[in-house]
C-alpha cells in the first residue's frame, strides 16, 4: 500500500521542518513537497499530485484561502480530483477557517494540537469517509455562516429521493457511515453508495461540503 503524499504550507520554515519530522516518521505517510505561501503551493501541488495539503491559514502574499480556491480550480480545469486540503489554524472559531472550507478544504485543526490528532487528521481526511471534527464544523458556520440561502428545502432538496434525505440530513448532523448503517437499518456500504449519489446530485465535493450546504440553508438545526 502507498503512503498518503502530503503538501505541507507555512510561511514559517521552523515550523514545516517539525510537521515534516512528525509527519515522515509514520510508515503510511510522506511529505513530498512544501510551500511558503497560497501561491506556491498551488505550484508544488500541480508538480507532485498529493493526497493531502496541510494548509495554513494566514500568510504573507498568497493566504491559504486563496491558496486553496487556487488548487481547487487548478484542479477543475485539468479535470482530475483535487487534493484533500486540512487547514492549519490557530483560533478554534477562525472566520478564514470557515471560508477555507467554502472554497474546497475538507477540514480544520489547530496548530496546537496533539501530534496523534494531526496524523489521525490526515488520514481521515484522506479516506473522505468522515467529516472531520462536525461539530466544529457546525459552530464555525453559526458564527460565520451569514445570510441563510433563500428557499424550501424542497427546493434545495427536491432532486433526492425520501431515503437519500434521510441519509443527507443525519450526514449533515456529522453521523459517521457506520451510525447511519445502524439508524437506517441498512449495510454500510448502501451508505457510502447514497452518499456518492447525494453528492453527486447536490455538485457537492465531499461530506464537509455537504455540512456546510445544509448548514447555509438551515436544513438542520
Amino acid at each position: 500500500m502507498s503512503a498518503i503524499r502530503v503538501v505541507l504550507v507555512d510561511d514559517q520554515p521552523l515550523f514545516r521542518s517539525g510537521l515534516r519530522m512528525l509527519i515522515d516518521s509514520q510508515d503510511d505517510l510522506e511529505v513530498v513537497g512544501e510551500a511558503g505561501d497560497g501561491g506556491a503551493a498551488a505550484d508544488v501541488v500541480a508538480r507532485e499530485r498529493p493526497d493531502v495539503v496541510l494548509m495554513d491559514i494566514r500568510m504573507p502574499g498568497v493566504d491559504g484561502i486563496a491558496g486553496t480556491e487556487r488548487i481547487m480550480a487548478a484542479a477543475d480545469d485539468a479535470g482530475r480530483q483535487p487534493p484533500r486540503v486540512l487547514v492549519l489554524t490557530t483560533f478554534d472559531l477562525d472566520e478564514g477557517a470557515a471560508r477555507a472550507i467554502r472554497a474546497g478544504a475538507s477540514g480544520f485543526v489547530l496548530k496546537d494540537a496533539e501530534p496523534e490528532f494531526l496524523l489521525a487528521a490526515i488520514r481521515t481526511v484522506h479516506a473522505g469517509t468522515a467529516v472531520l471534527a462536525p461539530s466544529a464544523t457546525r459552530e464555525l458556520f453559526e458564527h460565520f455562516g451569514g445570510r441563510a440561502a433563500a428557499g424550501s428545502a424542497e427546493q434545495h432538496l427536491g432532486t433526492l429521493s425520501e431515503r437519500e434525505r434521510e441519509i443527507f440530513l443525519l450526514a449533515a448532523r456529522g453521523l459517521s457511515n457506520a451510525e447511519i448503517a445502524s439508524a437506517e437499518y441498512v449495510s454500510e456500504a448502501t451508505v457510502k453508495t447514497h452518499i456518492s449519489r447525494i453528492l453527486g446530485k447536490l455538485g457537492l465535493r465531499d461530506r464537509v461540503q455537504l455540512v456546510v450546504f445544509a448548514h447555509e440553508r438551515r436544513l438542520v438545526s
